[in-house]
């Protein structure tokens, strides 16, 4: 069983660190933890943590001197006075039943990181269920065009900060805003960016209506201190706003909004377009596919404007972005065919990439994708089917079952069955010799998935 959010707010937190001077991080290895782990050892404390495995990211660690065990035991936590826990950990982990035991300061993830940006001017929060590593990684592209200096945690890694973090000045900090278990409740946004709302994390989320209770919380944070950043173009965003007491920025394509993407053209899955907000209207060309990333493009140059970024800065950032690792990334070749990897875990999210794979103008999209959980699998079975049904041929690997076990009788079988052109295989070799006997030059191969998936590709390209 996964632990939950701490919730004790920045203050509290303040207290339970004062003397403390080692910080143990359980779950390092994840994308944030090690943002968070990094950035406590530029503010001076010593920092050290363990993961089930290792990886590029515990490595970078390491050179940087920060201890990292592989695997989890109670003895590891000698020296180290703090806990921050990502809630993707079990709640029998040694290290985490001995600092409760020992009456060590113990915070979630959220909870830490929430106290992290509390000494920032600007704090810069995506949210959404959809784009989030996307736009934080375009927000950051327009701050560094503009010599901001900004602090970033993101999801993704971005290649002009050399990995999803980064320590800048005490100004602006740009930070991912996870939906979930109410994790982004923890944070004190200035500017608080809502994407999109759907309905996703159906093992914590049992409604439309209590997601947007808590975007509606996280929005609700910015009331007297900043500004909210919505979708006009998302019912659910535009519903979940309704009677808003804050001060608002909207952004859209097809519905009036104080920042407007106008003449888009696409080249080869590519957009430009005319920015316009106000009497400002600047032209934009992207360097990604889609039209989901025009509108994390209006969200993200919509946060710079609320921050008093130039409108120079803003289209030199966006049109420098060449997006985050695993965003539909360029992995190489196989038979004369492309191979890409992506992401995408969400019916939407699949749904919009291949939209833009199929701009990309190759003959013909095949689509490896490994779905993520058992209960997203079942909760959103029917979409899933006909978002995958876009590829001329989806092969679905078995469910990575990540924090869950399977007791709830879907399969990755029974989701093939359910998909028009769709395959089940049993293992990523048996996939990868597939795709070798059969790939062909004018395909686009695109590896998709949250869980390790990754795997494939490095297979495909030995």
């Amino acid at each position: 069983m996964s632990v939950s959010n701490t919730h004790f707010g920045a203050e509290k937190i303040v207290h339970k660190l004062e003397g403390k001077k080692a910080i143990y991080f359980l779950g390092i290895g994840g994308i944030t933890m090690s943002s968070l782990a990094h950035i406590t050892k530029e503010n001076g404390f010593k920092v050290g943590g363990s993961d089930r495995s290792l990886s590029p990211l515990t490595d970078r660690l390491k050179r940087e001197g920060i201890e990292i065990f592989a695997g989890h035991a109670a003895e590891q936590l000698d020296g180290y006075d703090a806990l921050v826990y990502t809630v993707a950990v079990r709640d029998d982990t040694p290290e985490l039943v001995r600092a409760r035991a020992e009456g060590l300061p113990v915070i979630s993830r959220a909870d830490y990181l929430g106290y992290i940006m509390r000494g920032y001017t600007h704090r810069i929060g995506l949210a959404g269920m959809h784009g989030k590593s996307t736009t934080t990684s375009m927000t950051t592209e327009i701050f560094l065009a503009a010599k901001a200096d900004p602090t970033v945690v993101s999801g993704a890694e971005l290649s002009s900060i050399d990995g999803a973090y980064r320590v800048g000045g005490r100004e602006n900090f740009i930070f991912e805003a996870c939906e979930y278990m109410d994790s982004f409740l923890d944070f004190y946004p200035t500017v608080a960016a809502v994407l999109n709302i759907e309905m996703d994390h159906v093992d914590y989320f049992k409604s439309m209506e209590q997601v947007k209770r808590s975007f509606r919380a996280y929005i609700d944070k910015t009331v007297g201190c900043g500004c909210a950043v919505l979708n006009a173009d998302d019912d659910n965003v535009c519903e979940m706003a309704q009677g808003f007491r804050g001060s608002t920025l909207t952004f859209g394509i097809r519905r009036e909004a104080d920042v407007m993407a106008k003449n888009i053209v696409y080249s080869a899955g590519k957009a430009s377009f005319d920015l316009c907000h106000g009497s400002m209207k600047k032209h934009v060309t992207l360097a990604v596919c889609g039209e989901h990333n025009v509108y994390n493009a209006l969200a993200a140059a919509a946060c710079a404007i609320l921050c008093g970024i130039p409108s120079g800065a803003i289209v030199t950032g966006l049109g420098n972005f060449r997006g985050a690792k695993r965003r539909l990334e360029y992995k190489g070749e196989l038979c004369g065919a492309k191979i890409y990897d992506d992401y995408a875990h969400h019916p939407t999210e699949i749904a919009a990439t291949l939209d833009a794979a199929r701009q990309m103008g190759f003959g013909r999209v095949i689509c490896v994708y490994q779905p993520h959980t058992y209960s997203r699998t079942k909760g959103l079975f029917d979409d899933f089917a006909r978002a995958l049904g876009k590829a001329d041929l989806t092969i679905l690997a078995d469910i990575y079952a990540a924090r869950e076990t399977d007791t709830l009788g879907v399969s990755s079988k029974l989701l093939a069955d359910a998909t028009p052109g769709a395959v089940y295989m049993e293992s990523f070799e048996a996939i990868a010799d597939y795709l070798r006997a059969n790939a062909k030059a004018g395909d686009l191969i695109l590896t998709m998935g949250a869980g390790d998936i990754t795997k494939l590709s490095a297979m495909l390209l030995k």
